[in-house]
């Protein structure tokens, strides 16, 4: 019933057996889609009318105001699907689309999740796997937003709001055992579009001293996606820092690449990229063309992450997995690492799911090691949101070409980087042997038994411990004094090493500066201030031992 613009509209739980159609054999009241290729469970409610605007075709009926709503209220039970879709269909004449929603959050019993649901809609292009329609997403951020040609609620993409159906999407990622009832209301305000939205897109190149070290962070988030600080606080909070550059990465959706460019400059390169959050694991598409857009609705067992790994490296970018060992609902990574070129192994301030990753990470160099397969860089980012979350705490030290996209990406794919807790903290890590010398994701070729010189140089870790490890694992440890300046040295040939990384340690909690045994080495060290990726060392007339 419509009755002075405002519609009640109530869609009713059924079950799936009943979603497949009507005893009769006629259409159900909704439709459950399952994923396979195609991407995650899907559940597609009964569409949502609206009256025609007064310029509309004939025999349309005019809203009784500029503004019509529909309420649509329904109930999830546990075990529904990933993404529940309300179709909305929009005449002619629409120049903005409002949402709104809620649930409700029942008590339950201590360790069983609670109602959590996020939001985010889709055009009339439709909702397939990686198509057109995408036209913003908050998740569980906020509770609203609105679409015009002129304008969107951050997290969302600006542009017309042509006729169609579009679809409302819910990801009821947590529901608690007594179900989740929840409301949607869809606003449409008619009337000219209004001028059209025009996107400040941040240049590929910044001022950068030719071939040369660069820090960046490459995992931040804004008031796009679920972060507290807006693009101009994140830039200033970079160059606070002494970053050359960033990488933006709100989580599923590109809508702030079009605002960086107002914010970038000469002295910081902005990176445009996203955090794919999917119910499996978070990757960071880094280097995505701007305003380019990668899907997150599969699961690992949906053979489509490969899919969307390509997409991003056909534009230049690289795939990285994020904190794979984060505690939170649907952090953990469970895509593997075939398709990945980088992993991110220290995420914000130490803690021990980083000394997991750095030792999952250390595996799979031995593994690359011993199969000759592609080995996969290490990567540290701060995954800052907001306040007193530090903007890089960590980041990386990419030696590039140039102070550019193309350049930071492929330094970062070489490995040619290491990762600092902050601009005070600098390296300088080289193998030399037989005349050569390979630094940081190189390769040293020397005769098997040939002496070579590991070399650290080090700045800014007062009382801070060096450690040298290899695929055999701690090879050396030596502090450096309260300057927190100081060189280490350590002898060792490619028959005893397929090669070598460096830590930089604090003293642990009672001063002291740790040390290494069979029993486990990272829980008898200090925080990390620094870790590089590994130099390899390659025998040239002998096997290794």
């Amino acid at each position: 019933m419509c009755l002075d613009g405002h519609c009640e509209h109530h869609t009713h739980p059924l079950t799936p057996d009943a979603a497949r159609g009507t005893p009769d054999g006629g259409p159900g009241r909704r439709s459950l889609l399952t994923a396979g290729l195609a991407g995650a469970a899907a559940l597609t409610l009964d569409p949502v009318s609206f009256a025609h605007a007064a310029d509309g075709p004939a025999g349309t009926t005019r809203p009784a105001s500029d503004e019509v709503t529909s309420v649509i209220t329904g109930f999830l039970e546990t075990g529904t699907a990933d993404f529940v879709y309300l179709p909305v269909q929009v005449p002619e004449g629409v120049q903005k689309i409002a949402v709104s929603y809620a649930y409700d959050k029942p008590a339950v019993p201590a360790g069983t999740p609670g109602n959590s649901c996020d939001i985010g809609i889709f055009d009339e292009r439709g909702t397939a796997l990686g198509g057109r329609g995408f036209r913003g997403w908050s998740g569980g951020f906020r509770t609203s937003f609105e679409i015009s040609n002129s304008d969107a609620t951050p997290g969302y993409l600006p542009g017309p709001v042509n006729p169609g159906t579009w679809h409302v999407v819910l990801g009821p990622y947590q529901v608690a055992p007594q179900g989740m009832n929840y409301r949607v209301q869809v606003t449409l305000t008619y009337g000219e579009p209004g001028p059209a939205h025009v996107n400040t897109y941040p240049p590929r190149r910044a001022k950068g001293r030719g071939r040369a070290w660069y820090r960046g962070d490459c995992h931040l988030h804004t008031v796009h996606s679920d972060g507290k600080r807006l693009p101009a606080e994140v830039a200033a909070g970079a160059r606070a820092a002494g970053l050359d550059f960033i990488v933006s990465t709100d989580h599923n959706t590109p809508a702030s690449h079009g605002v960086w460019g107002q914010y970038a400059g000469p002295d910081l390169l902005v990176i445009t990229g996203e955090e794919v959050t999917t119910r499996n694991g978070h990757w960071l598409a880094l280097g995505l063309p701007p305003g380019e857009w990668v899907d997150w609705r599969y699961r690992s067992r949906d053979d489509a992450f490969g899919r969307f790994a390509r997409q991003v490296r056909r534009g230049g970018g690289l795939v990285v997995p994020a904190h794979m060992y984060c505690a939170y609902v649907a952090c953990q990574w469970k895509f593997g690492f075939d398709d990945a070129d980088a992993t991110e192994v220290w995420t914000g301030p130490w803690t021990y799911d980083d000394e997991h990753a750095v030792s999952t990470w250390d595996q799979k160099l031995g593994e690359a090691v011993r199969t000759g397969k592609r080995w996969q860089p290490a990567m540290g980012n701060s995954d800052a949101h907001s306040e007193p979350q530090v903007i890089g705490l960590p980041h990386n030290v990419v030696r590039a070409d140039d102070l550019a996209t193309d350049s930071i990406m492929d330094g970062i794919r070489a490995g040619r980087s290491y990762i600092a807790e902050s601009a005070s903290v600098e390296l300088a890590f080289t193998v030399t042997g037989h005349g050569r010398q390979a630094g940081i994701g190189e390769t040293l070729s020397v005769p098997a038994d040939a002496p070579v010189d590991v070399r650290l140089d080090v700045r800014g870790v007062p009382h801070g411990t060096v450690r040298f490890i290899t695929d055999e694992g701690q090879m050396h440890q030596e502090s450096v004094d309260a300057s927190g300046s100081g060189t280490v040295v350590w002898r060792t040939t490619a028959s005893l090493a397929s090669y070598v990384r460096a830590e930089v340690r604090h003293p642990m909690a009672d001063g002291s500066p740790g040390q290494g045994n069979t029993m486990g080495d990272a829980l008898l060290f200090g925080p990390m201030a620094a870790l590089t990726n590994p130099v390899f060392l390659e025998a040239t007339d002998a096997e290794r031992r």
